[in-house]
């Protein structure tokens, strides 16, 4: 089944999920590797410029919640953080191999329900499985609980590899961080939330965080489930996969209800033929490039389309 193209509405909010390869525990929480991300995050965001509301990185995935200006600037922001996240993973763990099971998927989050249903499950990650005592704050991986609710620092480190290496070709002596920068990674409330104080905010989130592990705890009692526990997460082979994963579909778009979900379905159909009949253009050369194409879309084998 081919891939959706790839579409973001004007100020368009979306979830971006990103996998290990087999599902390995290739993103196995380290203070190394968390500080790695996070410098990573906020290398691309100041590159970028990139919206970041809300993300998670767990042991075999990744979750961001963004607010892209458009699918290019979402294309190029997700490049660099994979990238670079699957060479220093790789590098840190000893996998030589690929990283990522496939490319990044987008999907948009179409109304503010929706929004906080997003948001709810981005923080749960590490409670809702069963892998954390604690409630989800104690996720020993990058998250952003604790600055949205606490208002703390995410800050992380940078290398330049690649002036290392220079450094190196030329015969120097390479310090531990002679090419290090240190990075924030700066969190913005999601729109439905923007009427709320910096504290009301961080209320919210931590009201929010508390239901979580109250729910949590209800769970694992009724499945008669004991959590991993931080310890045993860190301990984990990082090569290794789980016997089983608990993946559902994913969904085409994030709608709380039937009538925005068709909305935008009827918003991404119009996109789709306006791509197709540019298609047919390109074909028969009937048309200049800029009028073959809808913008903000993404032309076979052509640059990115956008307004002059």
């Amino acid at each position: 089944m081919p891939r959706p193209l790839r579409f973001v509405p004007e100020n368009g909010l979306v979830e971006i999920t990103t996998r290990t390869l087999q599902g390995r525990l290739l993103l196995r929480p380290s203070p190394e590797l968390n500080d790695l991300i996070l410098g990573i995050i906020g290398r691309a965001q100041d590159r970028y410029g990139m919206v970041i509301h809300a993300f998670v990185v767990t042991s075999t995935h990744a979750h961001y919640i963004l607010s892209p200006t458009s699918s290019e600037k979402l294309a190029r922001f997700m490049q660099f953080v994979s990238t670079n996240i699957a060479k220093e993973a790789g590098r840190l763990h000893r996998w030589p191999e690929q990283l990522w099971s496939r490319r990044y998927r987008s999907i948009v989050i179409a109304d503010d329900q929706a929004a906080l249903a997003r948001l709810r499950y981005v923080l749960a990650h590490g409670a809702k499985e069963g892998l954390v005592d604690d409630g989800p704050g104690s996720w020993p991986g990058a998250n952003c609980i604790a600055a949205l609710g606490r208002g703390e620092m995410l800050r992380g480190t940078w290398f330049d590899r690649g002036a290392e290496y220079k450094a190196r070709q030329r015969g120097e002596t390479v310090l531990a961080r002679q090419f290090a920068t240190s990075y924030d990674v700066k969190l913005t409330q999601l729109p439905c939330l923007q009427h709320l104080t910096r504290s009301q905010h961080q209320a919210e989130i931590r009201r929010m965080v508390k239901d979580i592990e109250e729910q949590a705890k209800a769970v694992n009692l009724a499945k008669g489930r004991t959590p991993m526990g931080v310890a045993a997460i860190l301990k984990q082979d990082p090569h290794s996969r789980p016997a089983t994963t608990d993946r559902s579909p994913a969904p085409f778009v994030h709608a709380s209800d039937k009538k925005t979900e068709m909305e935008f379905r009827a918003k991404y159909r119009a996109f789709v033929d306006a791509f197709r009949a540019g298609a047919e253009r390109l074909k028969k050369r009937a048309a200049a490039f800029v009028e073959m194409f809808p913008l903000w879309s993404f032309p076979p084998a052509l640059p990115f389309n956008a307004p002059a």
